[in-house]
């Protein structure tokens, strides 16, 4: 995993076929094969891959003759790469309503970043990051029904949290967010409709 927060290198690994060209160099290739693969010319491929080893999102394995010619063969370097929401140009100031969909943008924002970097270094140090997760899906009867669910779950969580928490311990953050249940990808419809459906 790789995470990014430099604005060149995102501009540099978000281009469509820069996408592409990492997706497909999971696995060693040549800009021959991939031009081949994505019915370009080869020089085009060739420049896209110079500028992806460049910023560091690929690397080169190998280099053999072949007819002729040196076939050199590159592979991403990262598997994964979690870009910062911050690069994305779009920041948000402190919010205190927990009913506001930007808070729940900004505290989801700020897990990617917090939870990428230290995975980044728990990877090269070899290490293993321990999480968590929990998810769940709760149909509400009633739009005020959203608002006792809250309220319950914030007091449970807080006893929870009493009965563990230890003076000197390794501190862990917690996250609790609702969000309606986006729509099926085929356009399908959701059981019932509420006042939060878009």
């Amino acid at each position: 995993m790789r995470y990014l927060e430099e604005p060149e290198v995102v501009r540099t690994a978000l281009s469509p076929i820069r996408r592409r060209l990492l997706s497909l160099l999971r696995e060693p290739s040549s800009a021959s094969r991939l031009a081949e693969m994505l019915d370009l010319a080869r020089q085009q491929v060739n420049y896209h891959v110079k500028e992806l080893e460049k910023a560091g999102l690929v690397e080169l394995v190998e280099e053999r003759q072949r007819r002729g010619f040196i076939e050199r063969l590159y592979r991403a370097s990262q598997s994964t790469l979690i870009v910062d929401p911050g690069v994305m140009g779009r920041s948000f100031v402190e919010i205190h309503d927990k009913y506001a969909a930007e808070h729940l943008v900004d505290v989801a924002a700020g897990t990617v970043r917090d939870v990428a970097r230290m995975q980044t270094k728990a990877d090269e140090a070899g290490q293993r990051l321990l999480t968590f997760t929990i998810e769940a899906e709760v149909r509400f009867g009633e739009p005020g029904d959203l608002h006792r669910f809250a309220d319950a779950l914030t007091d449970a969580v807080r006893r929870t949290v009493e009965s563990f928490d230890t003076v000197g311990g390794r501190p862990y953050r917690f996250i609790a967010g609702t969000h309606p249940t986006p729509r099926s990808p085929q356009g399908g419809k959701r059981e019932e409709k509420g006042e939060n459906d878009v």
